[in-house]
């Protein structure tokens, strides 16, 4: 097996601190509805939405409101929710307030193209402090629709991708959680448009109980898909890629080392 010192490694952190120093949210919330999400298990977990509330985005009016200064290091925004059709007003006066304090930002989303034509539109003389971040998870629609429901569907996450790229922003894709059994296809298909990293995690939270029959083959699909044997082939089959390029999420590392 490829030893994970040949991937790009990094001291082992948690959450969002592998990619950033901060982070900012400011919707309660999120229409995408992920069945693996964390911030929605946590929501739920202490009573601030219910698992049918979690998919109405609320806005956070003090984080929108208030003001930005300057931070240490690098920016992570959003986190615990996405840059949708519905946030997108409140997210674009948040990141306009971020730039303008002369921030680095970290945009990651699971991109729909409307909102990323006016995220480059706003931020085109200040692309250089920008770089997104693009959850990308398969190819195939069925699984997306399943696990990201109320996420882009590839097409449209593919060509926000595209469009980033050929208006000259900086590019990186997250394939976290990795959906499909083998994502090196799709890394190959993304990577003529990726300017910096591609990072690759697995799914942390695998729901275990009480599970609809009818979607118990969903279930028993991915837990393959995280299993140690299938982690170690892709591990196994991403020596012909440059190392700087791809990272493993500390997930990863963390669960191969026990």
């Amino acid at each position: 097996m490829q030893e994970l010192s040949n991937i790009k490694t990094r001291k082992i952190t948690l959450g969002t601190k592998e990619w950033a120093d901060s982070n900012v949210n400011c919707y309660i919330g999120c229409s995408n509805n992920c069945r693996y999400c964390y911030a929605k298990n946590m929501a739920i977990r202490f009573k601030r939405k219910t698992e049918d509330t979690w998919k109405y985005m609320e806005p956070n009016q003090k984080n929108i409101d208030k003001k930005y200064g300057k931070r240490r290091g690098r920016v992570m925004f959003p986190t615990s929710h996405d840059i949708t059709s519905e946030s997108l007003e409140g997210c674009l006066t948040v990141l306009k307030k971020l730039i303008d304090a002369d921030n680095n930002v970290l945009i990651t989303t699971k991109p729909k193209l409307n909102c990323v034509m006016e995220i480059c539109d706003l931020t085109e003389k200040v692309k250089n402090f920008i770089q997104f971040r693009f959850t990308i998870t398969s190819m195939n629609d069925k699984i997306l629709k399943f696990w990201e429901p109320g996420a882009p569907l590839f097409k449209e996450r593919f060509e926000s991708l595209k469009y980033a790229y050929r208006r000259g922003f900086k590019t990186s894709i997250s394939i976290e959680p990795f959906l499909d059994k083998d994502p090196l296809p799709l890394i190959k298909i993304l990577l003529p448009y990726v300017t910096e990293s591609i990072w690759i995690g697995k799914m942390n939270y695998i729901k275990a109980n009480d599970i609809p029959s009818n979607f118990r083959k969903d279930y028993n699909s991915i837990r393959e898909v995280n299993s140690k044997n299938n982690l170690k082939a892709i591990i196994e089959k991403l020596h012909i890629f440059p190392k700087s390029l791809i990272h493993l999420k500390d997930s990863i590392e963390n669960y191969l080392s026990h």
